[in-house]
């Protein structure tokens, strides 16, 4: 089982994968890391069982594994695990989260 998958989100927290922009344009030409802009759009990895109302029931999120969303450019909290060194995960609420791309 891979770290992230250890990594199970409460209420109506979502994990997210950002994605990375591209480091080389079309024709081959490298792109230094510092000139690439982060890009606000990501894939939610897990998804937490959603909000309890004060009646006890749970609302669930709209997002499910796998859904392409478009992200704040502020907000969320980073995941840093030894194992993730490659990769940038976030923790957000479902509320934060600006659209699901199609």
């Amino acid at each position: 089982m891979s770290a992230v998958k250890r990594i199970i989100p409460l209420l109506d927290r979502v994990l997210i994968e950002r994605i990375k922009a591209e480091t080389k344009t079309a024709t081959g030409i490298l792109i230094p890391e510092k000139a690439v802009e982060k890009l606000n759009e990501g894939v939610v990895v897990s998804v937490g069982p959603g909000n309890v109302t004060k009646e006890g029931k749970t609302i669930p999120t709209g997002l499910s594994e796998g859904d392409r969303v478009l992200l704040p450019s502020y907000g969320g909290s980073p995941i840093k695990l030894e194992t993730l060194k490659d990769k940038e995960y976030l923790l957000y609420r479902a509320e934060e989260i600006l659209a699901k791309l199609q």
